[in-house]
């Protein structure tokens, strides 16, 4: 992948039954931060479906927007939306500009969606992005695989040790579950 995006770690787990997804808070200008308490996780098609963005604020809510559309328009498919969505970005003069990645999930399945055209869903159901996001998904990986804890659990440790590694990730999370 091309894109690497830096300054936010997003990650979401599956487990029992339960989808959750965390964002970091921190905004990073450069080597600056900006912002410490973003929200980059967003709850779309009525409650059902968990995104996060990772990379420019503007272009990652962009295409959250546009996610959106295209899950109203297939009726809550998240695979069909977010397939649309890969191939509207890769060959749209204007979306192929946009300089952030996205993650979503939902009660079935969790996906990455870059502007490369990829719609990636992960062997396992743990999946991070953003420059905390290598981090945060070995934390996650070891914790499924080897721990009882819960998806939220598992979640809030990922995210707590990314945030201890990683400069552009900070301990103000915010947290959904479906």
């Amino acid at each position: 992948m091309d894109f690497k995006a830096k300054s936010t770690t997003i990650c979401v787990v599956r487990k029992d039954g339960k989808t959750v997804i965390a964002g970091d808070g921190q905004v990073t200008l450069g080597h600056t931060v900006m912002k410490a308490n973003a929200r980059k996780i967003r709850k779309l098609a009525d409650g059902k479906v968990l995104v996060g963005f990772a990379g420019s604020a503007a272009d990652g809510l962009a295409l959250m927007e546009r996610l959106e559309e295209k899950l109203n328009k297939y009726r809550g498919n998240l695979l069909k939306a977010a397939v649309e969505l890969a191939k509207d970005w890769r060959m749209d003069k204007y979306l192929r500009r946009l300089e952030a990645i996205l993650v979503a999930a939902d009660k079935e399945r969790m996906l990455l969606i870059s502007g490369n055209g990829d719609v990636i869903e992960p062997d396992e159901p743990v999946l991070a992005i953003g420059s905390g996001g290598d981090y945060a998904r070995s934390a996650a990986l070891a914790l499924y695989r080897n721990t009882d804890m819960s998806a939220r659990e598992i979640v809030e440790e990922a995210m707590k040790i990314a945030g201890e590694i990683c400069i552009y990730t900070n301990q103000n999370f915010v947290v959904e579950e479906l």
